[in-house]
Formats: C-alpha cells, sequence, structure tokens
C-alpha cells in the first residue's frame, strides 16, 4: 500500500480534485481515518485545547506533540501524516530545523506545520533544502492568539493584500500546502487561483483546495466551543455519555457482567485450589 506524499497532494490540486483534511491525535483516531480514505492527517497543536484542556495551543509543548504524532503515524496507512511544530519551536531557522528533524526523526511524521507569513520563508526554504516538506499556515494562526485575538483576519484591502503576498512567499520558499483559516471567503478563493500549491481552508470558505476540520469538532465530542466553520457531523458526545451511563447502571444494578462475558473453570479444579489454601 503507497504512502500519500507531497507530489500527490499537489497533483490533486493539478487535477481539480478537492482535498480532505482531519486532525487526529492518537493512534484509533488515526486509523480511523486512514481507513475513511483521508489522504492528509494533521497532528495538530488543536490538541492542547481538545485533549489536554488548555484555553489555547501556546502551552503545548514540542514533546508532547512527539508523543501525540507517534502514536498517529502508528495508526496509519496510506496518509501523509503533518506534525504541527508548536508556539516557540521554531523561533529561528537553527531552531526550526532541530524541531522538525525531530518530528520526522522521532515522532515518524512526513512533514511539518509552521504558522507564519512572508518572515517565515527563510526558514520554510532551509527545512525544503534539507528534504523536509513544509506546510504553512497564515490568516489566523492560533499561536498568536495573545495578539491578534481570534476573529477573521485580512478583511481590509492592507491586510488581505499582505495575506496574498504572505502565500506567495510560502509558495516561493517551496511550502508544498498553506492553511488559510478564517479568512474572507472571496480572499482565500482568489488565492487558491493564483498560487499552484495546495490552499487548505478552515473557516475560509468553499473556494479553497481543501478543507481540514478538528476530529472533536466534526465528531461532536468537544461541546466547550463550537466554532462557527465547524460542521458536526456527529453527536458522538451524547451517543458515549449514553453508553457510559448505561453501563454504570448495569454495574449498579448487577447485571453486567453476565455469563457471556465471563470465564469458567471446573468446579474439581476450583475445589483443589480452595483445598491447597486451606479453605
Amino acid at each position: 500500500m503507497m504512502r500519500t506524499t507531497i507530489l500527490d497532494i499537489q497533483k490533486m490540486k493539478q487535477r481539480g480534485e478537492r482535498i480532505p483534511m482531519v486532525t487526529a491525535y492518537d493512534y484509533t483516531s488515526a486509523q480511523i481515518a486512514d481507513r475513511a480514505g483521508v489522504p492528509m492527517i494533521l497532528v495538530g497543536d488543536s490538541l492542547g485545547m481538545v485533549v489536554l484542556g488548555h484555553t489555547s495551543t501556546v502551552p503545548v509543548t514540542l514533546d508532547e506533540m512527539l508523543h501525540h504524532t507517534r502514536a498517529a503515524v502508528r495508526g496509519t496507512q496510506r496518509a501523509l501524516v503533518i506534525g504541527d511544530l508548536p508556539f516557540l519551536t521554531y523561533t529561528t531557522t537553527e531552531q526550526a530545523i532541530q524541531s522538525a528533524g525531530r518530528m520526522l526523526q522521532e515522532a515518524g511524521a512526513h512533514a511539518v506545520k509552521l504558522e507564519g507569513g512572508a518572515a517565515m520563508a527563510p526558514t520554510i526554504a532551509r527545512l525544503v533544502e534539507l528534504g523536509i516538506p513544509v506546510m504553512g499556515h497564515v490568516g489566523f494562526t492560533p499561536q498568536s492568539v495573545n495578539q491578534i485575538g481570534t476573529r477573521v483576519q485580512a478583511r481590509n484591502a492592507t491586510d488581505a493584500a499582505q495575506l496574498i503576498e504572505d502565500v506567495l512567499e510560502l509558495e516561493s520558499a517551496g511550502a508544498f500546502a498553506v492553511v488559510l483559516e478564517l479568512i474572507p471567503a472571496q480572499l482565500a478563493a482568489v488565492v487558491a487561483q493564483r498560487v499552484r500549491i495546495p490552499m487548505i481552508g478552515i473557516g475560509a470558505g468553499a473556494g479553497c483546495d481543501g478543507q481540514v476540520q478538528v476530529w472533536h469538532d466534526m465528531l461532536g465530542l468537544y461541546t466547550d466551543f463550537k466554532p462557527r466553520h465547524a460542521k458536526p457531523y456527529a453527536n458522538l458526545a451524547g451517543i458515549i455519555e449514553q453508553a457510559i451511563t448505561t453501563y454504570a447502571e448495569e454495574v449498579r444494578a448487577g447485571t453486567f457482567p453476565g455469563d457471556e462475558h465471563s470465564s469458567k473453570m471446573s468446579e474439581e479444579a476450583l475445589q483443589a485450589a480452595l483445598a491447597q489454601t486451606g479453605e
């Protein structure tokens, strides 16, 4: 079974195929996404909120990202797995090389994602030069939440022009794709038409080349916050809660486990065991 490559992803754009990407944070979720045929899985630092219970991605460490990425990679056979580089782990090119190198060597990721526009182009160019595939991320960048807040970006002409320039710089630097988060749909569509590499949207409208959704949002698992751009395709939180409630009720009532869930031994063996213990 062939692993999806960054060239496969770029060819999907060339053919006009829409590209689905989902986040996954462990072996089981990645395995399910891989079986579903999703070509790209992002082990996002959004795990800070939906897995670790933080209020933002800022507290997430590189060691935590490596831990979760390793697990997700083990669950895949076909998908391209991209590991997020967390806050303050790529402040210099040298640090980015170390962080990205660990993500590929220790966690087994096939690419990394980092946030930032034109200022990150030299770092991306160096990583690509060393053989590390890089996905960019512009628009709303969650690691900068304390500076920019959680809101739609690039709504005015100046900011929109800068975003276009940012994407062009990332493309020139060698990024194989870019995430566009929380920007106006019209702008995202224009950007996608102007570049050769795939634009993966989240809260950026239908004009992008692909979309990414957070596992817990799309499956209705995370109820603390429901972003406008997320579409729940199931309400698994309710289903899981009901299943656990039923289990707890059966334990309290003594109806679980039943004979079908238990193992047996011969009465002779039991009596012999009791005799050996003086019972």
